[in-house]
């Protein structure tokens, strides 16, 4: 017995241990969202963000309108052009989608590694209609960056931003996301800082990751 307990205890830690090293080997090879971060107010950070070019979507489903973006950096575009994907995801209303790939839904502004929880679709905030972008990299302009053939499918110039943001690990469930909004956004208001349209979550990891190993973060655009 205690044999057998010591083997499924090694098991245990070999599973670990490469789930450990498959995070970071993600973090390493993902092109993340540059930033500069500007202030801090307690554990929230400002960060102001570059010009950037996001694709987007207005889809009646999550799935729907990541299945329009995802084609679309799959080569859905006028030079059928393969795009590579940016970190992190970013998601106005929960995580219930399942992609694999960083993404924004909601208020406009979010593509290879993570992927957030499976689950059904989210509707937004807005009509019903969920709200999708995808953040283009760093080297697309919105002259440079391939048009989509798909005529729901926009190209937008993401200008300049400060992006309020609190991070935390765990698994990222609705109800947690809404309680670390809600500190996010307390924080904020009791330091004075005006904020710009909702908060939205984002996540930087595949649905396997540990949970004390995920990356997560709510984020709200501030006055500058």
């Amino acid at each position: 017995m205690a044999r057998k307990a010591t083997v499924a205890a090694g098991v245990v830690g070999s599973v670990l241990a490469a789930a450990g090293a498959w995070t970071l080997y993600q973090r390493a090879t993902t092109e993340t969202v540059p930033y500069t971060v500007v202030a801090t107010v307690g554990d929230v950070e400002l960060r102001r963000y570059p010009e950037l070019v996001t694709v987007e979507t207005a889809a009646d489903s999550t799935n729907a309108a990541f299945g329009r973006l995802f084609r679309y950096i799959g080569g859905a575009n006028d030079g059928q052009t393969e795009i590579a994907m940016t970190a992190p995801v970013e998601l106005d209303g929960g995580v219930s989608i399942s992609m694999t790939a960083p993404v924004e839904v909601g208020p406009p502004a979010g593509v290879t590694g993570p992927i957030v929880d499976d689950g059904a679709a989210t509707p937004s905030e807005d009509g019903g209609r969920t709200r999708m972008a995808f953040h283009l990299p760093e080297d697309y302009d919105i002259e440079s960056a391939p048009t989509p053939t798909d005529d729901g499918v926009e190209l937008v110039a993401v200008p300049e931003r400060t992006l309020a943001v609190r991070r935390f690990s765990g698994r990222p469930t609705d109800g947690r996301i809404d309680r670390e909004r809600e500190r996010l956004l307390d924080t904020l208001d009791g330091a004075g800082v005006a904020v710009e349209g909702r908060p939205f979550f984002m996540g930087y990891d595949a649905p396997w990751t540990l949970p004390f190993l995920r990356r997560n973060e709510v984020a709200v655009e501030v006055s500058d």
